[in-house]
């Protein structure tokens, strides 16, 4: 399942700051507070490479964040955190995880499947270290790569969105087509499908390139999310990243009818008052318990390197329901998740 994946992902490139691993200046997350400082504990040493968006993207950098927050209090650990940005060369990726590993942290967890590459290069210099990228896909005896169905929780917002929608027109948002967005797609069309195959899905990109046009771009996603808005969707998901906080501030100048859903996270958590009134639901993608659970194997001494999948029967994927507006089809949207865990449906990870 992952081998047209890697072959797909190899030729794709992303700009990032190197932030360093001394202790965290002010790196431009939104972060409220630094998630390491001045915690010394006798566990696991765990280094954190963050993906475009960084801390404050109330995406999978903020979810990498809470699970390697809840090793320090469950676990005993020490943490390093090392933020992304723009306009670096592909050699300061490599560069932040060496720095990491020559600093004595292992496991160095890399967020956003752009650190492959770099992971299966510094990996071989640090064969003590253990490694492990979110959505990854790389090789080697010490690297795990955390991976998620997301195109199962994506099929479920997709019958949420079907159940709900009153113009049968809907939108999805995607930072940049290939193998790590099109699943949530594809997923999410499917599940409109499942539905009612009659209801139309209008699909914007951000970009063409993995870069901070896609994935932190809010006013990007904003634009975009409007543009569906006026042609039509009354209800639009994103997985864009940062970019996709602009979908919220949308959401709320379109008023009301209209609705959001998130990705990743559970986004009605953490949005402001009036987002949260248009805020449908989110497909979540558990990067928090997945982190967590690696860190926790890498303590006990029996991490194993490869694929880690965390799919709908592992309860690594699935939707939120913070807000009730889902309330009165949870039902309906249970039997899917019922015949998706039981193999009876499929959601498609390609468009």
């Amino acid at each position: 399942m992952r081998h047209t994946t890697k072959l797909a992902a190899v030729a794709v490139t992303v700009a990032l700051v190197l932030a360093g691993c001394a202790k965290k200046e002010n790196t431009g997350a939104s972060g409220s507070d630094e998630l390491c400082a001045d915690k010394e504990g006798a566990g696991p040493k765990v280094g954190l490479a963050y993906d475009i968006g960084g801390r404050g993207d109330k995406s999978f950098n903020d979810l990498a964040a809470a699970g390697v927050a809840k090793t320090l209090t469950d676990l005993d650990a020490t943490c390093e955190e090392s933020e992304a940005g723009a306009d670096e060369p592909d050699s300061a990726k490599e560069e932040r995880l060496r720095t990491l590993a020559e600093a004595g942290y292992s496991p160095v967890v890399a967020v956003g499947f752009v650190y492959t590459e770099e992971v299966n290069k510094v990996a071989k210099e640090y064969p003590n270290v253990k490694f492990a990228v979110v959505d990854g896909f790389a090789e080697g005896p010490n690297i795990t790569n955390l991976v998620f169905s997301v195109e199962q929780g994506s099929f479920l917002v997709g019958v949420a969105a079907a159940l709900k929608t009153k113009t049968k027109k809907v939108g999805f948002i995607g930072g940049v087509p290939g193998p790590i967005i099109d699943p949530f797609a594809a997923g999410y069309k499917a599940g409109v499908a499942a539905v009612d195959p009659s209801i139309k899905v209008e699909m914007k990109w951000l970009s063409d390139q993995a870069n901070e046009k896609a994935f932190a771009n809010p006013a990007g996603g904003k634009t975009a999310a409007t543009a569906l808005y006026d042609a039509g969707s009354d209800i639009v998901f994103h997985a864009a990243g940062l970019s996709g906080n602009g979908l919220f501030d949308a959401v709320v100048a379109e008023g009301e009818g209209k609705w959001a859903i998130g990705v990743d996270a559970d986004q009605y958590q953490g949005a402001s008052a009036e987002q949260q009134k248009h805020i449908l639901t989110s497909s979540l993608k558990r990067v928090d318990v997945a982190v967590f659970d690696y860190v926790k194997l890498v303590k006990e001494g029996t991490s194993k390197a490869g694929f880690d999948v965390y799919d709908i029967k592992r309860d690594g994927v699935g939707y939120a329901t913070s807000g009730g507006f889902i309330d009165d089809i949870a039902p309906k949207i249970e039997e899917y998740k019922a015949k998706l865990i039981s193999g009876e449906l499929k959601a498609p990870s390609k468009l």
